[in-house]
């Protein structure tokens, strides 16, 4: 029998606002579209919102990457949880209901989606066993998410990149002080052929990885001797080819904090 509420698949929303417009995004985004346009739906069971600020955005790499287009762009970051098994009832309703928003000037212009794709949860590693589970883990309120994403290399499958990150990654980086408390790894699903046309689609998915590790500590700490080798110990394994890796912090609902602190 499986847990009576148990992650199954998510929302990962990365969008920029236009410069001079970013105050009034983030008003309307935490005032508005956060719980209208999802947190209201049936079986959309938590979400959260991350911001990366200028300094967050320097650590970002490589910089190159099919991410983002830009290293600087994708200031904001928002992340619903959906219960497992009603993925269709929870994305049917969700288009619906954002070309309803649109009908009725509910939107936002003067923002781009960077990057807006569903996953499904694919497994995940806490520190301790007795610790949060994923399923809590936007509730809690963690200082900050660190975001590794990858390909498979050929030949490789994500039930190795599981075994790497759980036998000889995780160990070591959650011994540290900068290491992860928990640690989500999500394949990328289809959007509906009627999803909006703004957001762009995916390419390699069927390769594609998206891990969101949750740090009770600020992102940035010991950079240099953590997440700043992640790509290297990624690739030092040959199972796949890193992407990118981006560091994000908390928002503070209610607030315009941070929105001077972008670019």
């Amino acid at each position: 029998m499986g847990k009576p509420i148990e992650l199954g698949t998510l929302l990962f929303t990365m969008v920029e606002p236009h410069k001079g417009h970013e105050v009034e995004y983030n008003r309307w985004y935490e005032t508005d579209h956060f719980y209208g346009g999802c947190m209201v739906a049936q079986y959309n069971f938590a979400g959260d919102r991350f911001v990366a600020t200028r300094d967050l955005k320097e650590l970002r790499y490589p910089k190159e990457s099919p991410m983002t287009p830009d290293p600087h762009v994708g200031s904001y970051l928002a992340i619903y949880w959906v219960l497992k098994g009603f993925h269709d009832e929870w994305n049917r309703w969700s288009v619906d209901m954002v070309h309803q928003l649109h009908s009725t000037g509910r939107m936002f212009a003067q923002r781009d989606h960077i990057h807006t794709v569903l996953y499904e949860k694919a497994w995940s590693i806490q520190k301790d066993e007795r610790g949060t589970p994923v399923e809590q883990a936007l509730d809690r309120n963690y200082d900050g998410i660190i975001v590794n994403v990858g390909e498979l290399n050929e030949g490789h499958t994500h039930a190795e990149l599981e075994a790497w990150t759980r036998d000889t990654w995780a160990p070591r980086a959650m011994s540290k002080k900068w290491g992860p408390d928990l640690i989500l790894n999500a394949l990328p699903l289809p959007l509906l052929d009627d999803a909006p046309a703004e957001i762009p689609r995916m390419k390699n998915a069927d390769r594609r990885f998206l891990q969101i590790h949750f740090v009770d500590h600020d992102p940035k700490k010991k950079w240099d001797k953590g997440y700043g080798n992640f790509g290297a110990d990624l690739e030092a394994s040959g199972i796949g080819t890193h992407l990118w890796t981006s560091p994000f912090k908390q928002t503070l609902f209610g607030t315009d904090k941070y929105t001077d602190k972008l670019w």
